[in-house]
Protein backbone atom coordinates (compact mmCIF):
# COMPACT_ATOMS: atom_id res chain seq x y z
CA UNK A 1 0.00 0.00 0.00
CA UNK A 2 0.95 3.40 -0.69
CA UNK A 3 -0.38 6.98 0.03
CA UNK A 4 0.61 10.31 -1.71
CA UNK A 5 0.95 13.24 0.04
CA UNK A 6 -0.42 16.09 -2.40
CA UNK A 7 0.82 19.27 -1.92
CA UNK A 8 -0.20 22.74 -2.78
CA UNK A 9 2.33 24.13 -1.59
CA UNK A 10 1.60 21.28 0.62
CA UNK A 11 1.32 17.70 0.43
CA UNK A 12 -1.20 14.32 0.90
CA UNK A 13 -2.45 12.00 3.63
CA UNK A 14 -4.72 9.34 4.06
CA UNK A 15 -7.24 7.77 6.82
CA UNK A 16 -10.14 9.24 9.09
CA UNK A 17 -10.01 10.95 13.19
CA UNK A 18 -11.69 8.42 15.78
CA UNK A 19 -13.46 10.28 18.07
CA UNK A 20 -11.12 10.81 21.46
CA UNK A 21 -13.72 11.53 24.80
CA UNK A 22 -12.78 13.50 27.80
CA UNK A 23 -9.93 12.22 30.05
CA UNK A 24 -7.62 10.75 27.12
CA UNK A 25 -4.32 11.70 28.02
CA UNK A 26 -3.08 15.09 27.02
CA UNK A 27 -0.41 13.68 25.43
CA UNK A 28 -2.34 11.15 23.17
CA UNK A 29 -4.54 14.35 22.05
CA UNK A 30 -1.16 15.45 20.52
CA UNK A 31 0.91 12.19 19.63
CA UNK A 32 1.30 10.10 16.64
CA UNK A 33 -1.43 7.29 16.24
CA UNK A 34 -1.04 4.92 13.92
CA UNK A 35 -2.80 1.71 12.60
CA UNK A 36 -2.08 -0.34 15.86
CA UNK A 37 -4.17 2.25 17.89
CA UNK A 38 -7.17 2.42 15.84
CA UNK A 39 -7.58 -1.50 15.79
CA UNK A 40 -6.81 -1.91 18.83
CA UNK A 41 -9.75 0.66 20.16
CA UNK A 42 -12.50 -1.11 18.02
CA UNK A 43 -11.53 -4.31 19.90
CA UNK A 44 -11.21 -3.06 22.77
CA UNK A 45 -14.88 -4.08 23.92
CA UNK A 46 -14.16 -7.88 22.75
CA UNK A 47 -10.88 -8.98 23.46
CA UNK A 48 -9.80 -9.29 27.03
CA UNK A 49 -6.70 -7.94 28.51
CA UNK A 50 -3.73 -9.59 27.02
CA UNK A 51 -2.80 -11.07 24.10
CA UNK A 52 -5.16 -12.46 21.50
CA UNK A 53 -6.46 -16.08 22.62
CA UNK A 54 -5.10 -19.41 21.11
CA UNK A 55 -5.42 -19.90 17.76
CA UNK A 56 -7.48 -16.95 17.31
CA UNK A 57 -7.92 -15.49 13.48
CA UNK A 58 -6.56 -11.85 13.53
CA UNK A 59 -7.60 -10.58 10.55
CA UNK A 60 -8.70 -6.78 11.91
CA UNK A 61 -5.41 -4.80 11.29
CA UNK A 62 -4.19 -4.53 7.74
CA UNK A 63 -1.57 -7.09 8.72
CA UNK A 64 0.51 -9.71 6.79
CA UNK A 65 0.18 -13.32 8.38
CA UNK A 66 3.15 -14.23 6.35
CA UNK A 67 5.74 -11.87 8.16
CA UNK A 68 9.01 -11.39 6.67
CA UNK A 69 10.19 -13.00 3.78
CA UNK A 70 12.86 -15.74 4.49
CA UNK A 71 15.83 -13.69 3.39
CA UNK A 72 14.30 -11.04 5.47
CA UNK A 73 14.08 -13.28 8.37
CA UNK A 74 17.79 -14.83 7.80
CA UNK A 75 19.08 -11.00 7.66
CA UNK A 76 17.55 -10.25 10.94
CA UNK A 77 19.02 -13.26 12.83
CA UNK A 78 22.10 -12.12 11.37
CA UNK A 79 22.57 -8.56 12.35
CA UNK A 80 20.56 -9.48 15.86
CA UNK A 81 24.51 -9.79 17.84
CA UNK A 82 25.04 -6.34 16.57
CA UNK A 83 22.15 -4.57 17.92
CA UNK A 84 23.81 -3.22 20.51
CA UNK A 85 25.38 -0.80 18.02
CA UNK A 86 23.13 2.10 16.70
CA UNK A 87 24.89 1.63 13.37
CA UNK A 88 23.66 4.56 12.20
CA UNK A 89 24.79 4.47 8.10
CA UNK A 90 21.79 1.12 7.94
CA UNK A 91 19.17 3.84 7.96
CA UNK A 92 21.46 6.15 5.01
CA UNK A 93 21.99 2.83 3.12
CA UNK A 94 18.34 2.27 3.14
CA UNK A 95 17.75 5.11 1.65
CA UNK A 96 20.24 5.61 -0.75
CA UNK A 97 19.20 2.06 -1.91
CA UNK A 98 15.92 2.19 -2.64
CA UNK A 99 16.89 5.89 -4.53
CA UNK A 100 18.87 3.96 -6.74
CA UNK A 101 16.40 1.42 -7.31
CA UNK A 102 13.99 3.88 -8.55
CA UNK A 103 16.96 6.13 -10.29
CA UNK A 104 16.44 8.50 -8.09
CA UNK A 105 19.12 10.93 -5.95
CA UNK A 106 19.16 10.01 -2.38
CA UNK A 107 18.21 13.58 -1.30
CA UNK A 108 15.12 12.39 -2.61
CA UNK A 109 14.19 9.44 -0.21
CA UNK A 110 13.78 9.51 3.52
CA UNK A 111 13.38 6.48 5.88
CA UNK A 112 10.84 6.54 9.01
CA UNK A 113 9.82 4.07 11.16
CA UNK A 114 6.97 2.76 9.10
CA UNK A 115 4.46 5.55 7.08
CA UNK A 116 2.78 6.82 10.48
CA UNK A 117 5.51 8.90 11.46
CA UNK A 118 6.01 10.98 7.72
CA UNK A 119 2.13 10.99 7.35
CA UNK A 120 1.72 12.89 10.63
CA UNK A 121 4.66 15.36 9.72
CA UNK A 122 3.31 15.84 6.84
CA UNK A 123 0.01 17.61 7.65
CA UNK A 124 1.68 19.47 10.08
CA UNK A 125 4.08 20.35 7.64
CA UNK A 126 1.43 21.61 5.09
CA UNK A 127 -1.64 22.21 7.07
CA UNK A 128 -3.18 25.21 9.39
CA UNK A 129 -6.01 27.09 10.48
CA UNK A 130 -6.30 28.52 6.38
CA UNK A 131 -4.91 25.59 4.66
CA UNK A 132 -7.37 22.96 5.12
CA UNK A 133 -6.61 18.94 4.97
CA UNK A 134 -8.50 17.01 2.54
CA UNK A 135 -9.13 13.48 2.48
CA UNK A 136 -11.65 10.47 1.50
CA UNK A 137 -14.74 9.11 3.12
CA UNK A 138 -14.07 6.63 4.41
CA UNK A 139 -10.41 6.59 4.20
CA UNK A 140 -7.65 6.33 7.12
CA UNK A 141 -7.88 8.09 9.88
CA UNK A 142 -4.72 8.81 11.37
CA UNK A 143 -4.44 12.14 9.03
CA UNK A 144 -7.83 13.53 10.52
CA UNK A 145 -6.06 13.32 13.87
CA UNK A 146 -2.57 14.90 12.69
CA UNK A 147 -4.87 17.69 11.38
CA UNK A 148 -6.79 18.41 14.49
CA UNK A 149 -3.37 19.31 15.90
CA UNK A 150 -2.44 21.49 13.13
CA UNK A 151 -5.34 23.31 13.66
CA UNK A 152 -6.87 22.78 9.97
CA UNK A 153 -10.31 22.24 9.08
CA UNK A 154 -10.88 18.47 7.68
CA UNK A 155 -12.83 18.26 4.61
CA UNK A 156 -13.66 14.74 3.59
CA UNK A 157 -15.32 13.55 0.25
CA UNK A 158 -17.38 10.71 -0.95
CA UNK A 159 -15.61 7.88 -3.38
CA UNK A 160 -16.67 7.83 -6.38
CA UNK A 161 -19.17 5.51 -7.97
CA UNK A 162 -15.94 2.43 -8.39
CA UNK A 163 -14.68 3.48 -5.50
CA UNK A 164 -11.40 6.13 -6.18
CA UNK A 165 -10.82 9.32 -4.76
CA UNK A 166 -13.15 11.76 -6.25
CA UNK A 167 -10.27 14.41 -6.80
CA UNK A 168 -12.86 16.81 -8.95
CA UNK A 169 -14.75 16.86 -5.46
CA UNK A 170 -11.61 17.43 -3.85
CA UNK A 171 -10.46 20.24 -5.55
CA UNK A 172 -13.96 21.72 -5.43
CA UNK A 173 -14.62 21.18 -1.74
CA UNK A 174 -11.33 22.58 -0.40
CA UNK A 175 -9.97 25.72 -2.14
CA UNK A 176 -8.05 26.19 0.43
CA UNK A 177 -6.21 23.23 0.58
CA UNK A 178 -2.92 22.26 2.03
CA UNK A 179 -2.29 19.05 1.75
CA UNK A 180 -4.80 16.17 -0.46
CA UNK A 181 -4.68 13.01 1.22
CA UNK A 182 -4.58 10.65 -1.01
CA UNK A 183 -4.45 6.31 -0.10
CA UNK A 184 -4.15 3.96 -3.30
CA UNK A 185 -5.01 1.36 -2.33
CA UNK A 186 -7.42 2.71 -0.18
CA UNK A 187 -7.99 2.02 3.43
CA UNK A 188 -10.17 0.52 4.00
CA UNK A 189 -11.88 -0.38 0.88
CA UNK A 190 -8.62 -1.81 -0.73
CA UNK A 191 -10.10 -0.05 -3.86
CA UNK A 192 -7.13 2.33 -6.88
CA UNK A 193 -7.08 5.48 -7.71
CA UNK A 194 -6.02 5.84 -11.42
CA UNK A 195 -2.85 7.63 -11.65
CA UNK A 196 -4.50 10.23 -14.16
CA UNK A 197 -6.39 11.37 -11.59
CA UNK A 198 -4.07 12.04 -8.92
CA UNK A 199 -2.16 13.87 -11.91
CA UNK A 200 -4.90 15.38 -12.02
CA UNK A 201 -5.52 16.88 -8.25
CA UNK A 202 -1.83 18.29 -7.89
CA UNK A 203 1.61 18.47 -9.16
CA UNK A 204 3.49 17.96 -6.01
CA UNK A 205 3.41 14.84 -4.28
CA UNK A 206 4.94 12.85 -1.15
CA UNK A 207 4.59 9.28 -1.87
CA UNK A 208 4.69 7.06 1.54
CA UNK A 209 5.72 3.94 1.33
CA UNK A 210 5.36 1.07 4.14
CA UNK A 211 7.00 -2.39 4.88
CA UNK A 212 4.24 -2.95 7.11
CA UNK A 213 2.12 -4.69 4.27
CA UNK A 214 3.46 -6.62 1.73
CA UNK A 215 6.61 -7.11 3.43
CA UNK A 216 4.90 -8.05 6.33
CA UNK A 217 7.12 -5.95 8.68
CA UNK A 218 4.37 -4.55 10.86
CA UNK A 219 5.97 -5.34 13.87
CA UNK A 220 9.59 -4.15 12.58
CA UNK A 221 8.12 -0.49 11.51
CA UNK A 222 10.05 0.48 8.77
CA UNK A 223 9.15 2.96 5.72
CA UNK A 224 9.99 5.47 3.29
CA UNK A 225 9.29 9.33 2.01
CA UNK A 226 9.89 10.13 -1.10
CA UNK A 227 9.52 13.35 -2.89
CA UNK A 228 11.84 16.67 -4.06
CA UNK A 229 14.06 17.24 -1.56
CA UNK A 230 12.59 20.48 -0.40
CA UNK A 231 9.74 18.75 0.41
CA UNK A 232 11.39 15.65 2.02
CA UNK A 233 13.62 17.90 4.05
CA UNK A 234 10.57 19.89 5.39
CA UNK A 235 8.35 16.90 6.45
CA UNK A 236 11.79 15.39 8.08
CA UNK A 237 12.38 18.96 10.02
CA UNK A 238 9.59 17.62 12.40
CA UNK A 239 11.38 14.61 13.24
CA UNK A 240 14.87 15.37 13.29
CA UNK A 241 17.43 12.48 13.05
CA UNK A 242 17.76 9.08 14.33
CA UNK A 243 18.78 5.88 13.43
CA UNK A 244 15.75 2.98 12.76
CA UNK A 245 16.42 0.08 14.59
CA UNK A 246 18.75 -2.45 12.68
CA UNK A 247 17.18 -5.68 12.50
CA UNK A 248 13.92 -3.51 10.71
CA UNK A 249 16.41 -1.75 8.14
CA UNK A 250 18.16 -4.87 7.82
CA UNK A 251 14.91 -7.01 6.62
CA UNK A 252 13.76 -4.18 4.53
CA UNK A 253 17.31 -4.05 2.27
CA UNK A 254 17.51 -7.75 1.92
CA UNK A 255 13.61 -7.44 0.68
CA UNK A 256 14.17 -5.07 -1.60
CA UNK A 257 17.02 -6.60 -2.77
CA UNK A 258 14.86 -9.73 -3.75
CA UNK A 259 13.34 -9.68 -7.01
CA UNK A 260 10.69 -12.35 -5.92
CA UNK A 261 9.05 -11.31 -2.89
CA UNK A 262 6.62 -8.54 -4.36
CA UNK A 263 5.22 -10.26 -7.56
CA UNK A 264 4.89 -13.83 -4.96
CA UNK A 265 3.41 -12.04 -1.87
CA UNK A 266 0.93 -10.63 -4.62
CA UNK A 267 0.19 -13.51 -5.96
CA UNK A 268 -0.43 -15.62 -2.73
CA UNK A 269 -2.55 -12.21 -1.22
CA UNK A 270 -4.71 -12.51 -4.69
CA UNK A 271 -5.35 -16.06 -4.39
CA UNK A 272 -6.58 -16.23 -1.13
CA UNK A 273 -8.75 -12.69 -2.03
CA UNK A 274 -10.40 -14.23 -4.84
CA UNK A 275 -11.24 -17.45 -2.83
CA UNK A 276 -13.15 -15.51 -0.86
CA UNK A 277 -14.60 -12.92 -3.00
CA UNK A 278 -15.85 -16.47 -4.30
CA UNK A 279 -17.71 -17.86 -1.20
CA UNK A 280 -19.12 -14.31 -0.61
CA UNK A 281 -20.71 -14.35 -4.21
CA UNK A 282 -21.68 -17.82 -3.93
CA UNK A 283 -23.09 -17.32 -0.51
CA UNK A 284 -24.60 -13.86 -1.07
CA UNK A 285 -23.12 -11.50 1.19
CA UNK A 286 -22.62 -8.06 -0.23
CA UNK A 287 -19.03 -6.59 -0.37
CA UNK A 288 -16.73 -3.71 -1.96
CA UNK A 289 -14.05 -5.66 -4.55
CA UNK A 290 -10.83 -4.79 -3.54
CA UNK A 291 -7.29 -5.34 -5.07
CA UNK A 292 -5.51 -5.45 -1.75
CA UNK A 293 -5.06 -6.85 1.29
CA UNK A 294 -8.39 -5.90 2.64
CA UNK A 295 -12.06 -5.08 2.01
CA UNK A 296 -14.89 -3.81 2.83
CA UNK A 297 -17.82 -6.25 3.91
CA UNK A 298 -21.75 -5.35 3.87
CA UNK A 299 -23.09 -6.92 7.29
CA UNK A 300 -26.58 -5.45 6.12
CA UNK A 301 -26.64 -4.74 10.42
CA UNK A 302 -25.19 -2.47 12.73
CA UNK A 303 -21.55 -3.33 12.98
CA UNK A 304 -21.16 -3.79 16.62
CA UNK A 305 -23.04 -6.83 16.82
CA UNK A 306 -21.22 -8.65 14.01
CA UNK A 307 -18.04 -7.51 15.58
CA UNK A 308 -18.88 -9.15 19.19
CA UNK A 309 -20.07 -12.16 17.56
CA UNK A 310 -17.02 -12.93 15.60
CA UNK A 311 -15.18 -12.21 18.44
CA UNK A 312 -17.40 -14.71 20.41
CA UNK A 313 -15.99 -17.26 18.21
CA UNK A 314 -12.30 -16.28 18.01
CA UNK A 315 -12.41 -14.34 15.00
CA UNK A 316 -11.18 -11.08 15.37
CA UNK A 317 -12.50 -8.88 11.70
CA UNK A 318 -12.21 -5.19 11.53
CA UNK A 319 -13.68 -1.64 12.42
CA UNK A 320 -16.26 0.22 10.98
CA UNK A 321 -16.24 3.61 9.41
CA UNK A 322 -19.27 6.19 10.39
CA UNK A 323 -19.90 6.67 6.76
CA UNK A 324 -20.97 3.02 6.43
CA UNK A 325 -22.14 2.32 9.07
CA UNK A 326 -22.90 -2.12 8.25
CA UNK A 327 -19.82 -2.07 6.86
CA UNK A 328 -17.10 -3.88 8.15
CA UNK A 329 -12.94 -3.76 6.88
CA UNK A 330 -11.52 -7.52 6.30
CA UNK A 331 -8.30 -8.38 6.35
CA UNK A 332 -7.22 -11.06 4.03
CA UNK A 333 -5.30 -13.50 6.06
CA UNK A 334 -3.75 -16.59 5.19
CA UNK A 335 -6.40 -19.60 3.26
CA UNK A 336 -6.95 -21.34 6.58
CA UNK A 337 -8.17 -17.92 8.54
CA UNK A 338 -10.23 -17.10 5.18
CA UNK A 339 -11.98 -20.57 5.62
CA UNK A 340 -12.31 -19.99 9.88
CA UNK A 341 -13.79 -16.69 8.87
CA UNK A 342 -16.44 -18.32 6.15
CA UNK A 343 -17.63 -20.53 8.72
CA UNK A 344 -18.01 -18.12 11.71
CA UNK A 345 -19.15 -15.50 9.61
CA UNK A 346 -22.06 -17.59 7.79
CA UNK A 347 -22.90 -19.09 11.36
CA UNK A 348 -23.50 -15.17 12.91
CA UNK A 349 -25.33 -13.83 9.59
CA UNK A 350 -27.60 -16.97 10.38
CA UNK A 351 -28.60 -16.14 13.44
CA UNK A 352 -31.55 -13.24 14.39
CA UNK A 353 -29.17 -11.42 16.39
CA UNK A 354 -25.62 -11.57 16.75
CA UNK A 355 -26.09 -10.09 20.36
CA UNK A 356 -27.09 -13.08 21.99
CA UNK A 357 -23.61 -14.20 21.62
CA UNK A 358 -21.74 -13.49 24.97
CA UNK A 359 -18.61 -11.59 24.42
CA UNK A 360 -15.67 -11.21 27.06
CA UNK A 361 -15.63 -8.40 29.23
CA UNK A 362 -12.05 -5.97 29.24
CA UNK A 363 -10.86 -4.50 32.08
CA UNK A 364 -10.97 -0.87 32.82
CA UNK A 365 -7.88 0.44 30.40
CA UNK A 366 -5.52 -1.21 28.40
CA UNK A 367 -2.64 -0.64 26.62
CA UNK A 368 -2.65 0.89 23.10
CA UNK A 369 0.81 1.27 21.50
CA UNK A 370 2.47 2.63 24.70
CA UNK A 371 -0.59 4.61 25.49
CA UNK A 372 -2.97 3.78 28.17
CA UNK A 373 -6.50 4.42 27.60
CA UNK A 374 -9.74 4.26 29.41
CA UNK A 375 -12.52 1.50 27.61
CA UNK A 376 -15.06 3.69 27.49
CA UNK A 377 -13.13 6.32 25.25
CA UNK A 378 -11.92 3.79 22.99
CA UNK A 379 -14.64 2.24 21.40
CA UNK A 380 -15.30 3.02 17.98
CA UNK A 381 -18.80 2.87 16.60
Amino acid sequence: MESDSRCNGSAASRRSFLQLGVGVPAALASGILGEPFFAAAARAASLPHGPFPKDAVIIDANENPLGPCSVAREAIAEITGDSGRYSYWLTEDLGKRFAEQQGLTPEYVRAFPGSGEPLHFSVLSFTSASRSYVTADPGYEAGMHAAKISGARVVKTPLTASHAHDVKAMLGAAPDAGLFYVCTPNNPTGTLTPHADIEYLVKDVIVLRTFSKIYGMAGLRCGLAIGRPDLVAKVASFSGWNSLPVTAVAAALTSLDDATVVSERKRINAAVRSETFAWLDKNGYSYIPSVSNCFMLDTKRPTKEIIDAMAARNVFIGRAWPVWPTHVRITVGTKSEMEKFQAAFHEVMQTKSARTMSVPTRSVATNLDGWRVPIALSENS
